[in-house]
């Protein structure tokens, strides 16, 4: 079987920063296989694996449940983290500059976590998501502190229409005194679909605006949906 490793390294990575320049999102086809869907979908309910348990409902976020996994992150995990890091940085990087902001992203994906411990956000912050009949996820942002990379990726992990119906994955793009726009994906099992976390640059008539984005799951109709969620900084809690 092909390492992780391999199969992210022999993507046309060209390609996929040039949409997520384009319009902030791409889905990337069959980047996890069936047995490591599965093995995570199992382990949902290994309690040593998590470091905290999310009730949507609790906080008006939605209906269902996430899970935090702890450090040590599983090791499919951190390799996600640490390699699809190094080839979307120089996209984050080229943003802030388009944005006129003063920061620019490390090298390496240790850095940026370097970063995160200095400003006191310790915790890990990739996830396990689960939801049943009815269950969504209300419009947000995964910032976590200060310290925020602007680019994050998502799996589903069971296959929509057969495992469940609705659930789709909705991306708002807000443009400057514009109505907003909705994207809406229906990624297969196994596909990564890489996204803008909070803004992207985009080219005006008088230079580079904003265009605020945020993104949720549509209701589901039927049956368990469960995602994974890798976000590339850590958490003040």
């Amino acid at each position: 079987m092909e390492s992780i490793a391999n199969r992210l390294g022999a993507l046309d990575w060209n390609i996929i920063r040039e949409d997520l320049h384009r319009k902030g999102f791409v889905t990337v086809k069959n980047v996890l296989n069936d047995d490591e869907c599965n093995g995570l979908i199992q382990n949902y309910s290994t309690a040593s694996c998590y470091r905290k348990t999310i009730l949507m409902e609790r906080y008006r976020f939605g209906l269902g449940e996430y899970k935090y996994f702890s450090y040590p992150l599983p090791s499919l995990v951190q390799t996600f983290r640490e390699q699809v890091y190094q080839h979307i940085a120089p996209v984050a990087n080229q943003w802030m500059r388009e944005a006129g902001i003063e920061k620019q992203f490390p090298r390496t994906h240790a850095e940026m976590i370097s970063q995160c411990h200095q400003n006191q956000q310790l915790h890990p912050t990739p996830l396990i998501l689960k939801y049943g009949k009815d269950g969504f996820n209300t419009l947000h942002q995964d910032l976590y502190g200060d310290i925020y990379f602007p680019i994050q990726i998502l799996f589903v992990l069971n296959q929509a229409g057969r495992d469940f119906t609705g659930g789709e994955f909705v991306i708002t793009e807000q443009i400057p005194r514009a109505q907003s726009k909705a994207n809406v994906l229906s990624p297969d099992k196994g596909d990564m679909v890489i996204f803008t976390t909070s803004f992207r640059p985009v080219r005006g008539s008088k230079g580079f605006y904003r265009v605020n984005m945020k993104h949720g799951v549509s209701p589901l109709h039927s049956g368990e949906r469960y995602s994974m969620g890798i976000i590339f900084h850590d958490a003040l809690s």
